[in-house]
């Protein structure tokens, strides 16, 4: 049977919130799982290396990111690094299959 999720305020020692970290971390790896799935949907639709690199979307995306970031009372530049860091891999994941496919034609 799987642990009842807790709040941090029903954390009571550092196991409690070490194993809500770990949850929370799991739930993480999926999500990127989830997400790059998407990101290797658009590599095999794109046509050109040089598409994987939209400076207009990547700072709507990070325009996105501050704002929600700000409203989850986060730290805005905080969110912002982990995005970027995030799009770059992105950008340099695309730029390698479009590149590999265009070699291959």
């Amino acid at each position: 049977m799987a642990d009842r999720i807790k709040t941090p305020a029903q954390c009571e020692t550092k196991q409690d919130v070490r194993s809500e970290i770990d949850r929370l971390d799991q739930d993480l790896i999926n999500l990127f799982a989830e997400r790059h799935g998407y990101v290797t949907r658009m590599a095999a639709i794109k046509t050109d290396p040089h598409e994987a690199y939209d400076k207009a979307r990547i700072e709507a995306v990070i325009d996105k990111v501050r704002a929600r970031a700000l409203e989850k009372q986060l730290d805005e530049d905080q969110a912002e690094l982990i995005w970027r860091t995030l799009i770059d891999w992105n950008v340099n994941f695309e730029k390698g299959v479009i590149a590999a496919r265009r070699s291959q034609s």
